[in-house]
C-alpha cells in the first residue's frame, strides 16, 4: 500500500506541474479536461490491473504489461518536459526576487510563464513520447541481425569459419503477433549457421506460455543442432505456486517443451561438436546471477569430460556469471554467450559513436561483445521483451558469430 501512495504522490506532483504547460499553451477548457482525463484513465487502469483478483498473482499478463507501458510513456512525456519547466521557474523566481529588492514595485511578483518555453518543452518531450509509443507497437518486433567475427589462436583448424547463431530471452508469454515471430524465425534460418544456441528465458513465468509457439520455434534449423540453457525466469520463481510439487511440474513441462521443439537442454552439462577429427566443447550451465538471482550454475559439474585445452563455448544466461566466476577460471572459456539484460529495451546506439542504456547503471557487460584476459563474451540484447511491452533504440537481436583462426585472418 505504501508503494502505491508514494507512486501516486509523485504522479500527482508531475501532473500538476505538467498541467501548467498545457494551461500556458491553450485556454480551451476541453483540452485541459482531456489532459486530466487521459492521465486518470492511465493511472486507474494500472492500479486496477495490478490489484484485480484475476488469479494471475504476480504473473505479468498482457493487460498488466500494456498498463505499465502506457504509464511509462505518459511519465516519459512529463519527465522530459520537466527540465525546461524547472529551468524557467528558477529564472522566474530569480526575476521576482530581483524586482522585489531593486524594482519599482514593492509587492513580490513572479513573471508569468512564457509560451515559447512551454512550446519548446512539449516539442522536445514529444520525441521520447513518440518513441515509446513506436516501441510498443513496432519496435518490439524490429528484429536485427548483428554479425561478429572473432579470432582465436587455438581454434581447431576444422572450425575456422564455423558460424554460430545465438538467440536469448524469448519471453514467449509477452508475444502478441504470430506473423512477426514467424518472420523472425525465418530470419534466423536464413543465416544458415552451423549451430543455434539459445541462452535462456524461454518464458516469463510458466511453461504453458510456450505452448502456442512450439510449432513456430520447431522450425528452427541448424546442421549441428540446437542447444539451450535455462534463464532465471524459466524456473517459475516469480509465481505464487500452490505447492512446491506444482512448481516442479511446471519446470519439467518446460524441459519437455524444449525437447519437443528440438533443443538439447544442457543442465550443467556439456556436448562436443566434432569435425574432421577435431572438436569444440559446448558447455551449458544453469542460471547463475549476482545479487538475488538464482545461483544454480556449476562450472565444475558442467565441464566433466571436458579437457582444459579444449576450445570451449559457454552458455550462461546472466553476464554477471562471466565477470564473477568464469573469466578467472583456470579452464579458460574462449567464448561465453549470455543474455538477461535486454539492454533494458531502451537506449541509444549509433555504431562507432554512442552506446548507452540505463542497463549500463546495473551491468558492466550489458550488450554486445566484450573481451577480457583473452576471453570473449557476447551479451545478446534479447529476442523478446518483458514488462514494458516494447523496445526503443535497443532492438530485438539475432546474433551471428563466425569463429576464425587467427593465423588465417588476412
Amino acid at each position: 500500500m505504501m508503494r502505491w501512495i508514494i507512486f501516486l504522490l509523485i504522479f500527482i506532483v508531475l501532473e500538476v506541474y505538467f498541467y501548467q504547460v498545457v494551461k500556458t499553451l491553450t485556454k480551451n477548457k476541453w483540452l485541459l479536461i482531456l489532459n486530466i482525463i487521459v492521465s486518470l484513465v492511465v493511472v486507474a487502469n494500472l492500479i486496477y490491473q495490478f490489484n484485480a483478483d484475476d488469479g494471475s498473482g504476480r504473473v505479468l499478463t498482457h493487460a498488466k504489461s500494456y498498463a505499465m507501458g502506457f504509464l511509462l510513456t505518459l511519465m516519459v512525456l512529463k519527465l522530459a518536459a520537466l527540465p525546461f519547466l524547472l529551468g524557467e521557474d528558477v529564472v522566474r523566481l530569480g526575476a521576482g526576487i530581483y524586482n522585489k529588492l531593486y524594482g519599482a514595485k514593492e509587492t513580490f511578483h513572479i513573471p508569468s510563464r512564457r509560451k515559447f518555453v512551454s512550446q519548446l518543452a512539449i516539442g522536445v518531450a514529444a520525441i521520447p513520447f513518440a518513441s515509446m509509443l513506436y516501441g510498443m507497437f513496432k519496435g518490439k518486433y524490429d528484429f536485427r541481425v548483428l554479425r561478429y567475427e572473432l579470432e582465436f589462436d587455438d581454434l581447431p583448424d576444422a572450425f575456422d569459419g564455423y558460424q554460430i547463431t545465438q538467440i536469448s530471452d524469448i519471453h514467449s508469454g509477452s508475444f502478441d503477433n504470430k506473423e512477426k515471430i514467424e518472420y523472425a524465425i525465418d530470419l534466423i534460418n536464413k543465416q544458415e549457421s552451423d549451430v543455434i544456441l539459445f541462452t535462456g528465458d524461454m518464458v516469463n513465468n510458466k511453461a504453458s506460455e510456450m505452448i502456442p509457439w512450439k510449432e513456430s520455434f520447431s522450425k528452427l534449423e541448424a546442421k549441428d543442432g540446437k542447444y539451450s540453457v535455462l534463464g532465471n525466469h524459466d524456473y517459475g520463481d516469480y509465481v505464487d505456486w500452490n505447492t512446491s510439487v506444482e512448481k516442479d511440474e511446471n519446470l519439467q513441462q518446460l524441459k519437455d517443451i524444449q525437447k519437443e521443439i528440438g533443443f538439447d537442454l544442457m543442465l550443467n552439462e556439456n556436448r562436443f561438436i566434432e569435425k574432421e577429427g577435431e572438436r569444440i566443447a559446448l558447455v551449458g550451465v544453469e542460471n547463475w546471477g549476482a545479487g538475488g538471482f538464482k545461483k544454480a550454475g556449476d562450472l565444475k559439474k558442467a565441464t566433466q569430460a571436458v579437457h582444459q585445452n579444449d576450445f570451449k563455448v559457454l552458455l550462461s544466461h546472466d553476464p554477471t556469471h562471466w565477470e564473477e566466476k568464469v573469466v578467472d577460471d583456470d579452464y579458460h572459456y574462449h567464448l561465453t554467450l549470455s543474455g538477461h539484460t535486454h539492454g533494458m529495451q531502451f537506449g541509444i546506439e549509433i555504431p562507432g559513436w554512442v552506446k548507452w542504456s540505463p542497463a549500463s547503471w546495473r551491468y558492466k557487460h550489458w550488450a554486445g561483445i566484450y573481451k577480457q584476459k583473452g576471453q570473449y563474451i557476447n551479451v545478446n540484447r534479447g529476442f523478446g521483451f518483458l514488462a514494458y511491452p516494447g523496445r526503443v533504440g535497443i532492438w530485438p537481436e539475432i546474433t551471428v558469430i563466425e569463429l576464425k583462426k587467427s593465423s588465417k585472418i588476412a
